[in-house]
Parts: structure tokens; C-alpha cells; sequence
């Protein structure tokens, strides 16, 4: 075991950029499984080599900035994701949208129909809850 934590020591390792790799390594394999096409294949290989280069890489500056430029890229999604969560989960409020400016606005479930001020640009509109 001395000898992976010797070989790996400055090198860069994986992070969310190169787990994403391997999903798409993982999920272009399976496709690939199906298909048997060559180009499917071949980005498999492509996903994997990639993965493989950063984890071993020893530019470290490089690679950090690879991964927060994905991680930019991904961010609305990531956000889309959580709220959508937090909505499924959240069982006491409803949730609406401001029609004058977008904003989400909650309120508590069961008030019957209520008027909902918005707190970013003060438009007043009825709700049912």
C-alpha cells in the first residue's frame, strides 16, 4: 500500500470533474454494451483515458481550474436539482412565483385563499394555498 501513496503524492487525484468523467465512462460502457457501435466505444475509451490523465496529472494548478470552470458550468442544474428537492420534501408550504418579478415566494399549506405580498418588489396577488 506504501507504494500507491508514494506514486500518488503530488499528483492530483480525482475530484467532481473526474467523477463526472467516469459516469460518462460508465454510462457510454453500458450504451456501448447494447449498441455495439465502434464510435460508442471509442468515447468510452476517450472518457476513461481523461479521467485517468487528470487523477494522475501532476498539474495541479491546471486541473483545479478545469474542475471550478465545470463546476460553474454545472451550477444551474445543481441549483434547479436542490430546489426541486427542497420542494419535494418541504410537505408544509406551497410555493409560487411572483408574477411581477419571478420571485419564490412560500406559504404555509391549508390558509384557503390568501394575499401574497412579494418581498423583493411589493406586489400584492391572491393565492390559494
Amino acid at each position: 500500500m506504501n507504494w500507491v501513496r508514494r506514486m500518488m503524492y503530488g499528483r492530483y487525484g480525482m475530484d467532481q470533474l473526474g467523477f463526472a468523467l467516469m459516469g460518462g465512462y460508465l454510462l457510454t460502457y453500458f450504451l456501448s454494451l447494447f449498441s455495439r457501435g465502434w464510435l460508442l466505444s471509442l468515447l468510452c475509451t476517450l472518457f476513461l483515458v481523461a479521467a485517468f490523465y487528470r487523477m494522475l496529472s501532476r498539474q495541479v494548478e491546471r486541473r483545479r481550474m478545469e474542475n471550478e470552470k465545470f463546476l460553474e458550468a454545472i451550477r444551474p442544474l445543481v441549483r434547479w436539482y436542490n430546489v426541486r428537492k427542497c420542494r419535494r420534501n418541504d410537505r408544509d408550504h406551497c410555493y409560487f412565483k411572483c408574477p411581477n418579478c419571478g420571485q419564490q415566494l412560500r406559504a404555509p399549506k391549508g390558509k384557503g385563499k390568501i394575499s401574497v405580498t412579494c418581498r423583493s418588489c411589493g406586489a400584492s396577488f391572491e393565492e390559494k394555498t
